[in-house]
């Protein structure tokens, strides 16, 4: 079940079967699709030789009539209308209308009325509806992504929206693989379930025909899980170079935005970071920010052996040899520099906000007890002038979720000295965390301090000692998936929907987050899948978070919370 290979498919066979030059025409969200599927020079490759937006297509009256149209969209009131516009007035001699999701027969009504003058060629329904951005893990970049903290009541519209997008984003998913699975949910999470009643509704009820494929071995499992249920993996500080780049500097749709760093050239004001793309960073996007260091400086070392021999040209053969061998070497060069400045630019934050240090203490929090020591390392560094206010916070709230119920006194002075020293968070919003995801809300053993096994296990690892103090945490997810291997996830925790039970062990399993997945869970996933245990794994979620994205969404959350309790 590789996500990639699964988009990438329905793209080749959307622009291969058109023949001349033609136009791309996307939306906001399938332009995230297509752009992690497949480069600019690909889609040169296929004589696309224009890329334009359904909301701004309209603004211009330029006829292009030796253009064909390739449309790409989510089917939407919207981009209905907008295509209904486009078709009154063509721009374009053709045009070929490809759908990311299942139509409505009014909706193809609507577009045929629209087409008076025959331009439209073909309506195909192509379910790529997620974004695709390694091979197992896809996410559906949702802009309202604070939703699914919120109680139905508050803004039921809202949240529908938001639980439809969802839906939809898992039954393109499972109609790109053809396949039909029995789906788990954690009890404890409304959103969860919610989510998982109404896609089984869809797949078994509404669309069953669409979703019957008749095949015969075992049902892939989907089980739909709260990212509440770990609020600590999106807290904390990465070292392994894919997690790294996203908490340091920001990822959006494995592209790295780098115009605010002073080293980065003209031409790297952006650049891909895609496991499809670029060989370095598929055999070192897990790799611990010690190790890239020495990859990198191996990497420029093999870079200076060619620029070498590429300055002895003596005869016209060396010439001819440069010349063919040019473009390899000015993509070898724009790989180097942009591997080096990621890692020269990181390196500086992490010496700017003493993270070796504040990180440190994090993975204490996360991994180990001892609640005295842990309370003084957080003091001692809520006093520390070099870390920054988001690191504070992170810290108080980790000490938050770890001894909520056993320090009450000494988690309320750290509350009054972050509001001290950190005038910039609002009170509350730590103890808005603790409503959301404490420990009376939470399904797995997040701290591993309530099952004998876990607590035995955590022992084994502390007198073992760990490899690397920075990469010690693992993610809930990885108990999640140990669990579903050996057959131990309980029915009680995540019961099935309906009577769709699975037989035996699933061999492929996806895991849906809502809220969002980390870096961090994906690696964990791409290990576990490469320990071959017979059952494949494939994580997808409602955004990818890091930090600052999951304090956005809490804040955000508290936000309307406040305001709706203030209206009543």
């Amino acid at each position: 079940m590789v996500v990639v290979s699964a988009a990438r498919d329905y793209i080749n066979r959307m622009l291969l079967d058109i023949s001349g030059m033609k136009v791309l025409i996307l939306d906001s969200q399938t332009v995230s699709i297509v752009s992690v599927a497949y480069s600019q020079s690909e889609l040169l490759q296929k004589e696309v030789f224009l890329v334009e937006m359904i909301d701004t297509i309209s603004k211009s009256k330029e006829s292009m009539t030796h253009l064909k149209a390739v449309c790409f969209l989510r089917p939407t009131s919207e981009n209905i209308q907008y295509l209904r516009r486009q078709l009154a007035n063509p721009r374009f001699g053709e045009y070929h209308l490809f759908f990311s999701n299942m139509l409505k027969d009014t909706q193809i009504h609507l577009l045929a009325d629209s087409d008076e003058q025959e331009v439209v060629q073909q309506v195909q329904e192509f379910y790529a509806d997620f974004v695709a951005l390694d091979p197992y893990h896809f996410s559906l970049n949702l802009p309202s992504n604070h939703m699914y903290m919120l109680p139905a009541v508050i803004d039921p519209s809202g949240l529908q929206h938001f639980c439809d997008r969802v839906v939809d984003g898992i039954a393109a998913l499972f109609l790109a693989l053809k396949r039909r699975p029995a789906i788990r949910y954690q009890r404890t999470s409304d959103v969860a379930k919610r989510i998982a009643h109404e896609s089984a509704k869809l797949m078994y009820q509404k669309e069953s025909g669409l979703f019957d494929f008749r095949r015969g071995e075992l049902s892939p499992l989907l089980l739909i899980i709260d990212r509440r249920d770990d609020p600590v993996t999106p807290l904390l500080n990465q070292w392994t170079y894919q997690a790294m780049v996203h908490e340091l500097i920001g990822i959006q749709d494995n592209k790295v935005d780098l115009r605010g760093i002073a080293k980065a050239s003209k031409d790297q004001q952006e650049v891909v970071l895609s496991s499809e793309q670029d060989a370095f960073f598929k055999l070192n996007m897990h790799e611990n920010f010690g190790d890239i260091g020495m990859n990198i400086k191996r990497m420029v070392d093999d870079f200076q052996q060619v620029a070498k021999s590429n300055q002895n040209i003596q005869t016209i053969e060396d010439m001819a040899k440069f010349v063919e061998n040019y473009p390899e070497y000015r993509k070898m060069h724009g790989n180097v520099s942009k591997h080096v400045t990621l890692v020269t630019e990181m390196s500086k934050i992490v010496e700017e906000r003493k993270l070796m240090l504040v990180s440190q203490t994090e993975q204490e929090l996360a991994c180990n007890g001892g609640q005295g020591a842990a309370f003084e390392a957080v003091t001692n560094l809520l006093y520390n002038e070099s870390v920054s206010d988001i690191d504070r916070l992170r810290l108080v709230m980790l000490y938050a979720l770890r001894y909520e119920k056993e320090s009450p006194v000494q988690l309320m002075q750290l509350f009054n000295k972050l509001a001290s020293r950190t005038a910039k968070y609002k009170p509350g919003l730590v103890q808005f965390l603790l409503k959301q995801a404490g420990v009376d809300k939470r399904t797995g053993d997040l701290f591993g301090t309530r099952d004998f096994l876990n607590i035995a296990r955590n022992m084994a690892r502390g007198l073992k000692g760990v490899e690397n103090v920075y990469t010690q945490h693992q993610p809930l997810l990885f108990q999640t998936m140990e669990n579903i291997i050996k057959g131990r996830l309980r029915d009680v925790d995540y019961p099935f929907v309906g009577n769709h039970f699975q037989q035996g062990r699933p061999q492929d399993v996806i895991i849906f987050i809502v809220g969002g997945t980390t870096y961090e869970e994906s690696r964990s996933v791409a290990l576990q899948n490469a320990v071959h245990t017979g059952v494949r794994f494939t994580l997808g979620g409602s955004v990818v978070l890091n930090s600052k994205r999951f304090i956005r969404d809490l804040e955000e959350a508290q936000r309307i919370a406040k305001s709706s309790t203030n209206a009543v």
